[in-house]
């Protein structure tokens, strides 16, 4: 008999012990259901690396395809064979696998990968050098020197116990 059909008690201590057994019940719904969705979310993703290798290397077998009457061309004949079959065995590893495909998100624009490096934090204590010009040409003894440009840098220096910028 389901639960659904069956005559809930008129004790209102007997309906606080329902009331909390379903909620036990659906607490332990709701983590079995989390469970399945971080499998699929691993799947998925692992699905999705699969898809991106083959991509790669169908674009290869397209290049090396390009070349094919090239100087070299007998031997980029067993490079083509060789990525034809593992481009046939990726796919049919994919074609077995019966994960369902959800789409994945891309990552924001704040994590994006951007070159460079961050700068150095402001409360490191920071030294100023200025190497100065000298007070005459070596080559052709002249006296007269102008400041061309200024160069700045900061180079992060390990001072044993301390840094120091």
């Amino acid at each position: 008999m389901s639960l659904a059909q069956t005559p809930l008690p008129s004790d209102p201590a007997a309906l606080r012990a329902l009331a909390a057994s379903l909620q036990s019940e659906l607490t332990n719904v709701v983590g079995i259901v989390a469970e399945k969705d971080r499998e699929i979310a691993a799947r998925d993703a692992e699905l999705y690396a699969k898809t991106l290798h083959v991509e790669k290397l169908k674009a290869q077998l397209a290049a090396l395809r390009r070349a094919r009457f090239g100087r070299s061309s007998e031997k980029l004949e067993r490079g083509i064979e060789q990525l034809e079959l593992l481009i046939g065995t990726l796919e049919a590893d994919e074609a077995q696998a019966n994960a369902p495909r959800e789409a994945i998100t891309a990552r924001s624009e704040s994590t994006k990968f951007r070159p460079g490096r961050r700068p150095l934090p402001d409360h490191l204590p920071r030294e100023e050098v200025v190497h100065e010009a000298p007070c005459a040409c070596p080559q052709c003894g002249g006296m007269r020197f102008g400041r061309i440009g200024q160069d700045e840098r900061e180079i992060l220096e390990y001072v044993p116990s301390h840094f120091k910028v």
